[in-house]
């Protein structure tokens, strides 16, 4: 056999296969447990986005959560957390795969990404995740407006085939907000890949583990923070949308710039921004934990599959 021969590399057809199931694993493991501690607080946000001026109940954070624990119970802040948690596993991994993948694609041939290509690659990839979520954002939003007991609530299923039964699978029924949707993830995965990526890449790393893993969560946590303030009002126009509306048999609420136009000339500036400090606490701890649970799943992965 030929010198050539025996320094040929292998060729591993697998490979690419494996490092998508690993990707696709990481996510899925990220979405679990990153919806797994911060569900309260999406609960929360999403009942002070319903009310409206004419509808409103909860004059703080802490009237709201004094006010479900007393009339609805302890359970009920986990109201709605069956969509997400069915949801959040493929949604994520899918997001975090196809952020890799169009990172690549971003990146035009260069020899690493640049911030462009994290940025771009983010807002692909949260425009992806946008279109396979909206049906169970439909059915959540649909479960945390219900101000009742936890175990007077039907289960996720069947409020899903009341929807259907009610409206179909298209933009009146499960499919309802989907713009807004869209534009949301689409905005807050812009930002959080974008600004978490490229601070990472051009800021010092640390020798110790310890203050390696806080550097890149407080950057996850800016990341997350930023992005919640950027999106918030296509959450707070989708969260209007999919809810139940103020007058029965009358659709308010229909298409994502109308819905911010209404709300703005309504209600003022300051009701687009309903829920932002709930929002903030879920989604930006939230998008540090998401990440590095991303980050150190995939490299023990990598390590040990």
């Amino acid at each position: 056999m030929s010198t050539g021969t025996l320094n040929k590399p292998t060729y591993r057809p697998s490979s690419k296969f494996k490092g998508a199931c690993q990707q696709i694993v990481a996510g899925g493991t990220a979405g679990f447990v990153e919806v797994s501690l911060m569900q309260p607080l999406d609960l929360i946000k999403t009942r002070f986005q319903i009310q409206s001026i004419h509808t409103e109940q909860y004059s703080s954070i802490v009237d709201c959560v004094k006010k479900i624990y007393q009339t609805e119970g302890v359970l009920s802040f986990y109201k709605g957390i069956l969509p997400p948690i069915l949801a959040d596993i493929p949604k994520r991994a899918t997001k975090f795969f196809t952020f890799e993948q169009y990172k690549q694609l971003f990146s035009f041939g260069a020899p690493s990404p640049t911030a462009i290509s994290f940025t771009l690659a983010g807002l692909a990839a949260g425009v992806t995740e946008g279109f396979l979520t909206n049906p169970f954002e439909v059915v959540k939003v649909r479960l945390q407006a219900e101000n009742q007991a936890f175990s007077k609530q039907i289960s996720a299923w069947s409020m899903a085939k009341v929807i259907v039964h009610e409206n179909g699978f298209g933009l009146s029924g499960l499919n309802k907000g989907l713009t807004s949707t869209l534009c949301r993830h689409g905005v807050f995965n812009m930002i959080l890949f974008g600004f978490y990526h490229t601070i990472k890449v051009y800021s010092k790393p640390y020798q110790d583990k310890k203050l390696e893993f806080l550097r890149k969560f407080m950057i996850g946590l800016t990341g997350g923070s930023i992005a919640s303030c950027s999106n918030i009002p296509f959450d707070v126009a989708k969260s209007r949308i999919q809810g139940p509306q103020p007058t029965a048999g009358h659709i308010k609420y229909k298409t994502c710039i109308r819905t911010i136009h209404t709300i703005y000339v309504e209600e003022g500036i300051k009701a687009l921004y309903k829920g932002l400090t709930p929002k903030i606490m879920r989604l930006g701890p939230g998008g540090a934990i998401m990440l590095l649970v991303y980050e150190y799943a995939l490299d023990w992965l990598q390590k040990n599959t």
